[in-house]
């Protein structure tokens, strides 16, 4: 596989000047991510127990950190599967702030109803003009 189509999993930014085989404390240079982990492993699929398809594999707690499995396969992520995953994110982020699709800024009125709706998730009471 070469390099240029390895992104990593957590930033998705390209990976380049990556060793193959992936040694087991290789980290992203951009996000500084481990990078022998079971999100970039071919065999890592979370409609399996334990999110792996290698049936005699060790059990892996953290996926996301650096781990010792003999069973590891490097895969890629594609460049349209991580522009849908970033959109994915970007939409999520979006909907979690009450965002217009493609808005990057909260207007004046939705920051006061947020803080509203805070005040009152919390007891806390709200100052009358």
């Amino acid at each position: 596989m070469a390099n240029g189509e390895l992104r990593c999993w957590k930033c998705l930014q390209e990976l380049e000047e990556v060793l193959t085989p992936m040694p087991r404390l290789a980290k992203c240079k951009n996000c500084k991510a481990d990078l022998h982990v079971c999100h970039l492993c071919e065999f890592y699929d979370t409609t399996v127990n334990n999110a792996c398809r290698e049936p005699i594999a060790d059990k892996v707690n953290d996926k996301t950190r650096s781990n010792f499995c003999g069973y590891y396969q490097i895969t890629s992520i594609s460049a349209s599967g991580a522009d849908a995953q970033i959109d994915a994110r970007k939409s999520s982020l979006e909907d979690l702030f009450g965002l217009e699709e493609g808005s990057s800024t909260i207007s004046a009125s939705n920051a006061d109803e947020s803080k509203q709706a805070l005040d009152a998730l919390f007891g806390l009471e709200q100052d009358k003009d």
